[in-house]
């Protein structure tokens, strides 16, 4: 509590330090799709809220001639943004690694979300979960789960890590500071959750932002003790014909690893009192793995208008336009895994004639290729891309063909691991890999009732030469007495090479030198929604040839022939005055379990109740967060992988967890209390599993608060 009561005292003083402030903008996604849709403002192109006018309350019509004329700074004129965007406050955005457009993300600044303080909990019905704060996870949904990810070995952190694509860009009117910090559990068990904010543009186009979070548990189970810490900085300036968006990201991750618990018994019998008793398979504190991520990315692309630009071209969204730019990156990931050789003992491995239980000793990892005690695996990987793209505007940005993309690019990828016969010198053996391929898309809308794009990405020659990527997405928009309706649909299609790590690897508990065939899978997705009543339906079919996975020995396989997965996801969230009633809910069949184990139902219920305890100043929120899915073989984590792999010794399911929240937002601060796991040793087997032989957390206390300044 010492160090939440020095935040509060921090950004009390803060507060008073500043001269004037706004109240925090109440915006979401649902708020975005309307505004996008209705259009906000009466200018075409928004008004400049940017203009310095005379003092307040001085009027305006009356020409003042004894003081001097101020300067009208000029308005953010960037075809990025619509007139709508342009109204808001704040908003911020992600950048495209290969097209000239940004995606347009909502501030989390309301109380909707903010009791689901995992990120990997925030999307559909949430993920496999090892645990804690700061621990791998795995989407319970396949099609959500990372398919080209940077780095294989660190998708497990996908949730917390910061990758081009997802780096913020920010536009604020006012300085914009904001801090966050939630703990949990005794000192030595604690959970900690601290981020901070600030964005300022130094013009409505140029603007820069640092953002900060440090996440972790120091562990309620034995050796359980993990480290995220995220940093992205970046710079974006936003103009009329030229942008460019550069940034710096740095993702550190510290993990103990103790393999799991050493059988479900361990938790759910009450044999331990403490979750820092149960057994572990890996028995000592020395099994870690540390992950170093460094990366610097710029994207700038320069507009040339067709015709002649007049002074009422706001911007050059409504010109015939050509945009040519180049996007380079430069990102580097390292893996240190280490352990030694201590057997662990399963007191309840199997029971005697006379029904009393007989242990047995084990040891986790079967072969040991290059120490028999200890290990030290050590892995590198650096890309560094070129992209030159141009994308044709032929009309205007909204038309009915809006843009036409085409680009070409190389990657120079280089892996390191220690060689055989260098393992004890520390030296790397290095491997360089080129691949060069080229890209198109094209899009565009008619009015408000219909959006639709499709894109094209191809390999000629190189390393993965002949990947191929295809897909298309259409959306018809219809309106019921002023509510919009919604129907989506998409396609994909891939042939994807595996990944360098996936044919050749050399560590102390896995060896494998060997090619595999490139994975084929089609995807078809529709979706149903209607934003204003919180309803959204969906089905997904996928269809994968030559699916690469991990198989119950923690080795690659690839299956022999097609395996197809289907998904159907429905959401609805009821309202009957301040009484919320969400519902999420996910069922799944997979033709081959061992290849791709997937639950039948997954589920996501929310019940709460919100409403002003007084008016205009504070907001409750009370209610009850509950999560289940249905018994299956859920997957495994294997430490020295990094990997979630197809396990077929135990099912995992069938048990609910259940959270208690009280949730307040009072002016700009919002406060968070909650009891996780409040249903622990009330009902259910007991064994609250997600991913197979990781427990998740016990019974705790949780308090925070997240306070936003503007200056």
């Amino acid at each position: 509590m010492n160090r939440l009561t020095g935040i509060i005292g921090l950004a009390a003083a803060l507060l008073c330090a500043m001269p004037a402030t706004v109240h925090a903008q109440r915006f979401n996604a649902r708020d975005l799709m309307r505004a996008q849709q209705e259009g906000r403002g009466t200018n075409l192109y928004g008004s400049n809220p940017y203009e310095e006018t005379g003092e307040e309350g001085e009027d305006q019509n009356r020409a003042d001639t004894t003081k001097k004329e101020k300067r009208t700074r000029k308005p953010l004129e960037s075809y990025f943004f619509s007139d709508s965007i342009r109204a808001l406050n704040n908003f911020k955005w992600n950048i495209r690694r290969e097209y000239n457009r940004v995606d347009i993300q909502p501030l989390d600044t309301t109380l909707t979300d903010w009791r689901i303080d995992y990120p990997f909990y925030r999307e559909d019905v949430g993920d496999i979960a090892q645990g804690a704060l700061g621990q791998a996870t795995l989407p319970f949904d396949y099609f959500r789960r990372p398919q080209d990810f940077d780095f294989e070995f660190a998708s497990p952190y996908y949730a917390y890590t910061y990758t081009m694509e997802n780096v913020p860009f920010y536009n604020s009117k006012r300085p914009l500071l904001r801090m966050t910090y939630i703990e949990s559990g005794q000192k030595r068990f604690r959970e900690e959750n601290f981020n901070i904010m600030h964005a300022q543009n130094v013009s409505p186009s140029t603007g820069f932002n640092v953002d900060y979070k440090s996440r972790g548990t120091r562990g309620q189970y034995l050796w359980s003790r993990t480290k995220n810490h995220n940093l992205s900085v970046a710079v974006s300036h936003t103009g009329k014909r030229y942008a460019v968006h550069a940034g710096y990201f740095n993702n550190h991750i510290e993990k103990q690893e103790n393999g799991g618990a050493v059988g479900a018994w361990a938790i759910a019998d009450t044999t331990f009192e403490m979750p820092s008793g149960v057994p572990m398979k890996l028995a000592d504190a020395k099994a870690r793995n540390t992950y170093r991520n460094n990366a610097f990315f710029v994207t700038q692309s320069y507009g040339i208008p067709l015709r002649r630009m007049s002074e009422e071209d706001f911007s050059m969204a409504g010109l015939t336009a050509v945009y040519v730019g180049h996007s380079f990156e430069y990102n580097s990931w390292s893996k240190v895994y280490s352990d030694i050789r201590a057997p662990y003992t399963d007191e309840r491995d199997h029971r005697n004639p006379d029904g009393s239980f007989a242990s047995a000793q084990y040891e986790y990892y079967k072969d040991w290729y290059i120490d028999p005690q200890t290990t030290r695996d050590s892995l590198y990987e650096r890309v560094i891309s070129n992209r030159f793209f141009v994308q044709a505007q032929p009309w205007d940005r909204n038309g009915v063909v809006g843009t036409i993309d085409a680009g070409i690019g190389i990657d120079l990828h280089t892996y390191g691991q220690f060689a055989r016969t260098a393992y004890l010198s520390g030296r790397y053996a290095k491997v360089s890999k080129t691949s060069y391929f080229a890209y198109g898309a094209v899009g565009g809308k008619i009015k408000k009732y219909l959006d639709w794009d499709a894109n094209l990405k191809f390999y000629p020659s190189g390393y993965r030469g002949g990947d191929l990527s295809i897909g298309g997405h259409v959306a018809l928009t219809g309106f019921l007495r002023g509510h919009p309706l919604i129907l989506e649909g998409r396609f994909s299609l891939e042939r994807r090479s595996p990944n360098y790590w996936q044919e050749n690897l050399l560590s102390n508990h896995y060896v494998w030198s060997a090619p595999l065939d490139k994975e084929h899978e089609t995807r078809f997705e529709v979706k149903f929604e209607v934003p204003d009543y919180a309803f959204e339906a969906g089905a997904r079919f996928g269809v994968v040839d030559s699916k690469i996975y991990y198989d119950a020995d923690s080795r690659i396989a690839q299956s022999g022939g097609n395996v197809s997965l289907t998904s159907v996801y429905a959401r609805k969230d009821f309202r009957l005055g301040g009484l919320h009633l969400d519902h999420r809910a996910l069922l799944q069949w997979s033709t081959d379990q061992q290849v791709v184990p997937v639950p039948l139902l997954s589920a996501f219920l929310s019940y709460y109740y919100e409403f002003w305890a007084v008016r205009d100043v504070l907001r409750l929120q009370i209610g009850l967060d509950g999560r289940f899915h249905t018994d299956y073989y859920a997957p495994g984590f294997n430490p020295a992988l990094s990997a979630f792999y197809n396990q077929r010794e135990i099912e995992v399911g069938g048990y609910p967890y259940v959270d208690l929240f009280v949730m307040a937002k009072w002016k700009r601060m919002r406060i968070f209390l909650k009891y996780q796991h409040l249903n622990k040793g009330l009902f259910g087997s007991g064994a609250y599993f997600s991913a197979a032989g990781y427990p998740l957390n016990p019974g705790m206390f949780k308090i925070g608060i997240s306070w936003g300044f503007y200056d």
